[in-house]
């Protein structure tokens, strides 16, 4: 658990709060406010948590918001408070690290309007992080495991209006390749959308025998 600033068109700020699983990297809970309090973050980790699903400990930093109003609750819940050393931010890494990333992949590219705004493209982002992401760690999965498929349409849906589009999966017969922009640039694909589907097509996703080979320029 953490907090992170995020100014506004107005110069005002905005705090949000994440909660992240250790396990499989999933973004449990985020929300935004603009007058942070320990009465408001008892409220949110009651509602990122289930009475039968809470974690047995929690990580967070020493920040002053987290008053006994926090402890209180969090000792209700049978929740194990886990604060960290004082200015140790790599002991909460994979909190920090999700700060990081939305950061860098969502509100560093957009002008927050207001705290309803933010609130809407933090909730889009993280339906696509935990459906959509990959992690290493997790063998190239999404947060919510999601199966294999070797047959099907390919449909390109844009998050966030476009700003962050999700991975291409391709079906190889040495298992599932996930190729992000980066990971495209590294195979040679580049940014040439026609690359891509050409690679797809020619890995068996619609594609049969008779089926003629591509000119050089990409599939028509």
């Amino acid at each position: 658990m953490d907090l992170f600033v995020v100014p506004t068109i107005g110069f005002d700020l905005l705090y949000v709060l994440v909660i992240v699983r250790l396990a499989r990297r999933d973004l449990v809970w985020i929300n935004v406010t603009a007058n942070p309090t320990a009465q408001w973050i008892t409220r949110q980790i009651t509602e990122a948590f289930p009475w039968d699903d809470a974690p047995r400990y929690l990580i967070r930093d020493r920040d002053r918001i987290y008053g006994a109003a926090v402890l209180r609750r969090l000792r209700a819940m049978g929740i194990r408070d886990k604060p960290i050393a004082p200015r140790s931010p790599w002991q909460n890494g994979i909190a920090e690290r999700l700060i990081g990333s939305i950061r860098r992949e969502c509100t560093d590219h957009v002008v927050a309007l207001g705290e309803g705004h933010l609130r809407r493209v933090l909730q889009s982002y993280a339906r696509s992080y935990n459906e959509s992401r990959t992690h290493r760690s997790l063998n190239k999965d999404a947060p919510v495991h999601r199966p294999i498929e070797s047959l099907g349409a390919i449909i390109s849906r844009p998050v966030l209006g476009g700003l962050r589009p999700p991975p291409i999966s391709i079906w190889l017969d040495r298992g599932r390749r996930a190729l992000t922009p980066r990971s495209k640039a590294r195979a040679g694909f580049g940014t040439v959308e026609d690359r891509i589907c050409r690679a797809i097509l020619e890995h068996g996703l619609g594609r049969t025998p008779s089926d003629p080979p591509f000119p050089q320029n990409g599939p028509a």
